[in-house]
Parts: C-alpha cells; sequence; structure tokens
C-alpha cells in the first residue's frame, strides 16, 4: 500500500525535534537516568531481590533430581525422610522466590513511576520553553504524544521488561551452570538449538529500533490528525471539508497501522524463531536423555531435573524477545522526550541573579536591532527607536513589514539576533523573567481562553485577585454592566477556547486579565475588526482607561489607533521608514510628489471604510 504525506506528516516523520536515532540505546538509557535520577534510587537492593528470585527458581528442579535420585531410588530404598526434607526445600524456595518478586516488583513500580513523573514534569516544562519557531513547526499533537504515550511506552518496559530482562539473563546463566553440572552433552546441545537465535538478536536489535521509532513517530502525527479537526471543527463544518479531514484522518491511522504491522512482524517473526529454538531444545534433552540414561552416563533424576532446567533456560529466553521488543519500542519513545529535553531553550531566564526593574511607567529602546530566523532571511533590519515613557506609539505597516515580531521582542518572547532592547536602561536579556512579566503584558490579537469560568481565566493576570477584585477591575474599565449582563458572571463558563463567548468578549476578558496584571509597560495587538461598533466602542474605551498611566505600543490593525497615538512609527520591510505624529505623517509626500508610505496606508484605510 502506498501512502502519501503532507509535507507536515513527513517532517514529523522524519527528523523533527527529536531526531535521536542514531543514538545508541546505551546511550539514550544514560541520558534518561540523567533526566529521571529517581530511575536508578535503590537498584541495587533490587538486584538483590531479583537475585533471590532467580536462585529459588533453580532450587526446585534440583529438589526433584535429589528426591528421585537419593530419596526413592537410592541404594536403601525409598527415603521418606529425605523426601519431606526436599519437599520443604522446595517449598521454601516457592515462597522465597514469590515474596522476592512481589517485592522487587513494587520497589520497581514505585522508582519507575516516580522518574517517570519527573520526566513528564521537565519535558512538559521545557516545551514551553522551546522556541516559538519549533512550536510553530511541530505538531501540538506530536509535542503531546512524547509527554503522554512516549512516557508510557518507556514506563511499560521499566516496570515490566526492564529488570526482567537482567533476570532473564541471570536465570539462563544460573541454569547454564547447573545444566553443565548435570550433563555437558546436554548442556551444549541446549546451546546449539538456541545459537542462531543467539547469533540473531542483534540483527533483529538494530530492524525492531528502526520500526519502533517509525511506529512512534507515526503516534504523533495521527494524535495531531486527530487533535486539530476537533479544535477546528467549526472551520470543518463551514467549509464542508468533513471528507477532506477525514481522509486525513484516515491516512495518518493507516500510516500508524502499516508501521505498526511492520514493526510486530518482526516481532513476531523473533518471538517464533525462540520457540522453535525451545522445541528442538526439549525434543533433544528428551532423546537425547534417554540416549545417555540408558548408556548409564546419566540418572534417571538427573534426566528431569535437567527436563525442568531447561524450562528455566528455555522461558527467559523466550520472554527476552518480547522484552527485545518492549526494549526498542521504549527507547523510541525515550528519545523522542530526550530530544525534547535536549531541544535548547532560546530564552534563558537568569532568575534570581537577574535584574528585578522598578515600577513606573516604562522607558524603551531599540539599539541596532535585527531579528532572523535560523536559516532565512532577516526579517527586522538595523531597528533604532526609543519610546518614551507613557507615551503612547501605534506601531503600524503592511503584512509582513515587521511590526509583530518588533512587538514580539519587546516583550521577549523572542531575543535579536543582533543589537539589544532595553528597558529602562536595562538589557532585556538580564531582566528575570518573574519581574519582566510582571511589568510588561501582551494582549493578543486572539486571548487565549482556557476551558473553565470566565473568574478564572481573568485570574491569569493576577493569581490572587479575589472575585471583588474582578469586579472593581471591570468597573474601573467601564466593564460592569457587561459582566453583570453575562448569565453567570463571573462564574459564567467560556467553553474550550472561549468558544463559547464572540471575539469581542473574549477580548474584553483579554483586556481584564491585562488590568488586573497591572503592567508599566502594555502591549497591545489591536484585534476590533471583527466586532460590531457599539462593543468596538466599549473596548475603546476600556482601552483609554488601560493605557493611562503607562507606556503603551499598539500594533494597529485599523489606523484610527494611529489617529489618537502620540506617535506613529511606520515598518515597511523590515525597516522603520518613518515616525512621528499622525498629523504630520498623513500629508508626507516622496520627492516625486507621491503620498508616503503613511499616507498610503491611511488613504487604503478610508477607502476601506467608505465602502
Amino acid at each position: 500500500m502506498s501512502i502519501d504525506l503532507e509535507p507536515e506528516e513527513l517532517q514529523d516523520l522524519g527528523t523533527s525535534v527529536a531526531s535521536g536515532d542514531e543514538i545508541s540505546a546505551m546511550d539514550t538509557i544514560r541520558s534518561g537516568l540523567r533526566f529521571s535520577p529517581e530511575l536508578g534510587v535503590g537498584f541495587g537492593w533490587t538486584m538483590v531481590l531479583a537475585l533471590i528470585g532467580t536462585a529459588g527458581r533453580v532450587v526446585v528442579p534440583i529438589s526433584v533430581q535429589q528426591t528421585l535420585d537419593k530419596g526413592i531410588n537410592g541404594p536403601h530404598g525409598v527415603d521418606v525422610s529425605f523426601v519431606a526434607q526436599m519437599a520443604v526445600l522446595a517449598a521454601l524456595a516457592i515462597v522465597a522466590t514469590g515474596v522476592s518478586s512481589y517485592l522487587m516488583t513494587a520497589r520497581l513500580f514505585t522508582a519507575s513511576e516516580r522518574g517517570l513523573a519527573t520526566l513528564r514534569t521537565k519535558a512538559f516544562r521545557h516545551v514551553h520553553d522551546l522556541p516559538l519557531l519549533t512550536q510553530n513547526t511541530e505538531h501540538r499533537g506530536a509535542l503531546v504524544s512524547r509527554v503522554t504515550s512516549d512516557v508510557d511506552q518507556v514506563s511499560q518496559f521499566l516496570v515490566f521488561g526492564g529488570v526482567f530482562g537482567i533476570i532473564s539473563v541471570g536465570q539462563v546463566l544460573l541454569a547454564t551452570v547447573v545444566m553443565l553440572f548435570y550433563s555437558w552433552q546436554l548442556t551444549i546441545l541446549v546451546w546449539v538449538c538456541f545459537l542462531p537465535l543467539f547469533l540473531s538478536l542483534r540483527y533483529f536489535q538494530r530492524r525492531l529500533s528502526a520500526a519502533y521509532g517509525l511506529v512512534r513517530r507515526s503516534v504523533g502525527a495521527m494524535l495531531s490528525a486527530i487533535s486539530e479537526p476537533v479544535v477546528g471543527a467549526v472551520t470543518v463544518r463551514t467549509y464542508a471539508i468533513e471528507k477532506r479531514t477525514q481522509d486525513r484522518i484516515d491516512e495518518a491511522i493507516s500510516t500508524n497501522q502499516v508501521a505498526a504491522t511492520r514493526a510486530q512482524g518482526l516481532t513476531a517473526f523473533s518471538f517464533s524463531l525462540g520457540g522453535v529454538s525451545a522445541g528442538l531444545a526439549n525434543a533433544g534433552v528428551l532423546i537425547l536423555g534417554i540416549w545417555l540414561g540408558l548408556a548409564g552416563e546419566i540418572t534417571s533424576g538427573k534426566v528431569i531435573g535437567f527436563a525442568f532446567l531447561v524450562t528455566l533456560f528455555v522461558g527467559p529466553v523466550q520472554m527476552g524477545t518480547q522484552v527485545l521488543t518492549d526494549a526498542q519500542n521504549a527507547i523510541a519513545g525515550w528519545r523522542r522526550v530526550i530530544g525534547i529535553l535536549e531541544t535548547p531553550a532560546d530564552l534563558d531566564d537568569p532568575g534570581p541573579s537577574g535584574k528585578s526593574l522598578p515600577r513606573g511607567a516604562m522607558d524603551v529602546a531599540f539599539q541596532d536591532v535585527s531579528f532572523g530566523y535560523p536559516g532565512g532571511p532577516l526579517v527586522l533590519r538595523d531597528v533604532t527607536e526609543h519610546i518614551e515613557s507613557g507615551s503612547r506609539i501605534a506601531v503600524v505597516g503592511e503584512t509582513g513589514s515587521g511590526k509583530t515580531t518588533f512587538a514580539k521582542l519587546l516583550t521577549r518572547l523572542m531575543d535579536p539576533t543582533t543589537g539589544t532592547v532595553l528597558l529602562d536602561g536595562v538589557d532585556i536579556r538580564s531582566v528575570e523573567f518573574a519581574s519582566l512579566r510582571r511589568r510588561v503584558v501582551l494582549v493578543p490579537q486572539e486571548g487565549f481562553l482556557f476551558d473553565s469560568t470566565l473568574l478564572a481565566n481573568t485570574r491569569y493576570g493576577d493569581l490572587d485577585a479575589t472575585p471583588d477584585d474582578v469586579r472593581a477591575a471591570a468597573a474601573e474599565l467601564g466593564l460592569g454592566d457587561w459582566l453583570d449582563g453575562l448569565p453567570h458572571g463571573l462564574e459564567t463558563r467560556v467553553g474550550q477556547r472561549g468558544e463559547s463567548l464572540s471575539a469581542g468578549e473574549r477580548q474584553l476578558v483579554a483586556l481584564l486579565r491585562a488590568h488586573l496584571a497591572d503592567p508599566d509597560l502594555l502591549v497591545l495587538d489591536e484585534a476590533t475588526s471583527a466586532v460590531d461598533p457599539a462593543l468596538e466602542m466599549r473596548i475603546g474605551r476600556a482601552l483609554e482607561r488601560l493605557m493611562a498611566g503607562r507606556t503603551s505600543v499598539t500594533i494597529a490593525h485599523r489606523l484610527s489607533t494611529a489617529e489618537n497615538a502620540d506617535e506613529v512609527i511606520v515598518f515597511d520591510r523590515g525597516r522603520v521608514v518613518q515616525r512621528g505624529p499622525h498629523v504630520e505623517l498623513v500629508g508626507r509626500r516622496t520627492p516625486e510628489g507621491e503620498p508616503d508610505v503613511y499616507a498610503r496606508l491611511h488613504s487604503s484605510w478610508v477607502a476601506q471604510q467608505s465602502l
């Protein structure tokens, strides 16, 4: 079956953030232990319990052999006392094995879940520190899958596979030693039967690693394909693209199915090879054992005891093929999680050692600032501007002119490629995030609302705010009557992404949130083009009160905002080409007598309003 993927899926199935498939399994495990040190806590005692359990399993075959050869077929006939002693010994070994296995599993489960909880927490926190470019190009579902399903695969392996794999190796070696004591001929026979499987393990390990790496990536792509239409359900229905959406989901599911089927096919083949080896070993031991017994070279007790030992040998080997499969699946997931954690954050928080800015309307300066995305051209060039404290600045320009990049640098959502951004004379990169986020607040064009109450969403501006504080803030912005008119007031649920509210109402919530934050520099990405005139006037009045006494920078999409600003900064192709009051800029002409950049923008906007 041929499956064609969109470029986005190919990116995720290729080598995106977590491209670590070339990292060896041992390097992956070492990195995993570095990020989750809890996994190694008490490992020594866990291995002691594992050793006790392994030794206990060997006691039973030895007891059976001794019972047959000395207790039943001994030179003096049946020795009931000796048989009873062997039965008690076997029973004690079974109890000791059971208790040690329980304690080992409990310790392993506890350590694994603690370590993986740490891994989830670190991965989730680091996702928020990833470069904006990475977050924008990486599928959300793929990022989520690394913190959820990929970690689940690691958990399953560590709890049910990792230590059991080590135990299996120990059990095989111990069984081999005892088998050699009973019959070197039968021991060689068993190893010859399993030799092809052992020699092929390295080959299967490489193939399984590649196969399960593709499975883990296809899971991320599948989650992305499923989650996006759920979030964008309104768009899907509005444009009647249900079939195309379903086709994309079906394609992602089919891709995952193909990848998983191939991986399971390899697993089944390796497991069946182990089954064939086990069958040959059991049959060979019975045939050769009987022949050696008839020749007087081995007792019947040793043959039966050896048959028990072969079971102890075969079980771990067959289980080892499943452990190898789980290991490759888990390591593939572990690589993806580690890939996230090892992706460097583009913004370093100086923390407590950073500078804290004093309160008061903020002074802003850009000094020779340029910015370009990795591998791309500069989108902002040689910007040197000063914004006095308490002033109101409107930033205008055509789409792609650099005004949004200017706002992101101003709020340190990104750092400049060259140059410096100064807040009150302090390099923004040296300001601790806690102080920066208190002093500088960005109100985006579409304020994101969480699926909770209006009160909970406004409290993101001030987590200590009481309902009375929120009502007081609403009254100060002239929004008290709007708040009282909601079905349940502050307890009104806003729905996922705020979809229970209109676009304008979501903007009002964002303004309330910003007012509660009480910043000294307010950066606004204006969003009033999609609201009715009455609500636009309400938002305008709220903005006037919100900007009072603060430095404000507004990305102006409606040039009526620029008309009311103290100054207008005009961007064109990544450069500041004009600056000044509206009344001055609107009348400027080029040397050829044509309207200059701002005058053209303004006349175009006026023409649109008249339509």
